[in-house]
């Protein structure tokens, strides 16, 4: 039994498989989920698991380079924004348009959806490489 990290076997597997620049999208319940990409549901009911929740702890155990946003959310879901500038201080953040970002999620190698209930809580995690960090 693993004893430390994601203990979702889906997630933990797919975190173990990306390479640079490969991604994954944290959904709310709301995102469509583009033919062909696998998603991992974690909804349980209406906010419960929480977007923010979820963030912190796919992030806890992923090297993460570069974060995208839904423009959207600056204006729509401000207390998200300023959770995601906080937690990503370190990583690029960007914004496109809600439309084009669900664009991108076609690439995505999984999308794990939330429970979450409030607008525009998605984000794409691109992932960086750990060379030289042996944690």
């Amino acid at each position: 039994m693993k004893k430390h990290g994601i203990l979702n076997s889906h997630i933990s597997k797919v975190l173990s498989d990306l390479g640079h620049t490969d991604y994954i999208v944290i959904a709310d319940l709301g995102l469509p989920v583009p033919p062909g990409v696998p998603r991992i549901d974690l909804a349980l009911t209406y906010g419960v698991p929480g977007f923010e929740q979820v963030v912190e702890i796919v992030a806890a155990d992923m090297e993460i380079e570069q974060v995208m946003i839904a423009e959207e959310m600056i204006g729509q879901n401000e207390a998200a924004y300023a959770f995601m500038h906080q937690t990503f201080e370190a990583a690029s953040i960007e914004s496109c348009s809600h439309e084009t970002f669900k664009k991108l999620t076609a690439g995505a190698k999984a999308i794990i959806r939330t429970g979450e209930a409030k607008p525009y809580a998605n984000c794409i995690l691109y992932a960086g490489v750990c060379f030289g960090n042996e944690e």
